[in-house]
């Protein structure tokens, strides 16, 4: 039920971002600079796409890991993955003690698996069973494809709202057509706001979505729980620095790796722990 719900959840997300723009296009009055930013939006987001394991894996200074110096990770990696009848993705270990891992890759067929080191010294290996199975799923649930659309739609609202910002509000001959130039302002600044919380709504829902594929590959929901748990505790213990190539790359992990509390919550990438926890502990029968 709750993998319906997030999967509808997602495209109705998708809808709002998309309708967002359309919005934006109808406050700036031109189609001129929805075409130019929906052209530099894809072109980013389609370099992001191809290379967004490049990217992730450079910015954690992971380097490949053989099975002769990790037999135990391609243990775990190779059963999960013949379990879902699916490629072997190439693994990478980060030197970084800040418990973590993720996954990138635009498909099954160019993936890679990044542990960092303080996240093998955590865990035990089946909490890090349920830590591989949550990151394979979002391979196969092209979670890369899905945020690289939703990164685009967003990218669009954010270009358009800056391009207006350059031409005379309202935009028409006639005064009698032109649109209240508060209301076109202030729809102006909040889209770009809106795109972004929507943006991470989605990342949001995909998180949920891989806990449930994750827990349904592995066949043990609560080793991903326990491993959770551990994982946020750790991340307050050794937050990585916010710094912008890291900021990047966050929203891979399993985890949110800066220790956010609070406010911070709002523009967080992922779901709080305890609502993770606790939809894990209803498919483990235990709610």
């Amino acid at each position: 039920m709750h993998r319906h719900h997030n999967g509808l959840r997602t495209a109705a997300l998708l809808g709002v971002l998309s309708a967002l723009i359309l919005v934006v296009g109808q406050l700036v009055g031109g189609a001129s600079g929805l075409t130019i930013a929906l052209v530099l939006a894809l072109g980013m987001n389609a370099f992001a796409y191809f290379k967004s394991d490049t990217i992730a894996l450079r910015s954690m200074r992971a380097r490949p890991v053989s099975e002769v110096e990790a037999p135990w990770l391609y243990a775990i990696v190779r059963d999960l993955s013949t379990a879902a009848q699916q490629p072997m993705p190439q693994l990478y270990v980060s030197p970084t003690q800040a418990p973590n891992a993720f996954a990138t890759g635009r498909n099954p067929q160019h993936a890679a698996v990044c542990v960092t080191e303080g996240i093998t010294q955590l865990l035990d290996q089946r909490e890090l069973r349920g830590v591989l199975g949550h990151e394979l799923s979002h391979v196969y649930n092209r979670d890369i494809l899905i945020s690289s659309v939703a990164a685009t739609l967003a990218s669009v609202v954010m270009y358009v709202a800056q391009f207006a910002m350059f031409l005379p509000l309202g935009g028409g001959s006639d005064d009698d057509d032109r649109p209240n130039p508060v209301v076109v302002l202030l729809g102006l600044l909040l889209a770009p706001v809106a795109a972004s919380l929507v943006q991470l709504a989605i990342s949001r829902s995909r998180e949920f979505e891989a806990d449930a594929s994750g827990a349904a590959l592995t066949g043990d929901p609560l080793a991903l729980a326990s491993a959770l748990r551990k994982i946020e505790a750790g991340a307050r213990a050794l937050p990585l620095p916010p710094e912008p190539r890291l900021q990047t790359t966050s929203s891979l992990m399993i985890a949110n790796p800066f220790g956010a509390g609070g406010a911070g919550r709002l523009f967080s990438t992922h779901p709080p722990t305890a609502e993770r926890v606790r939809r894990l502990e209803e498919y483990a029968g235990l709610r």
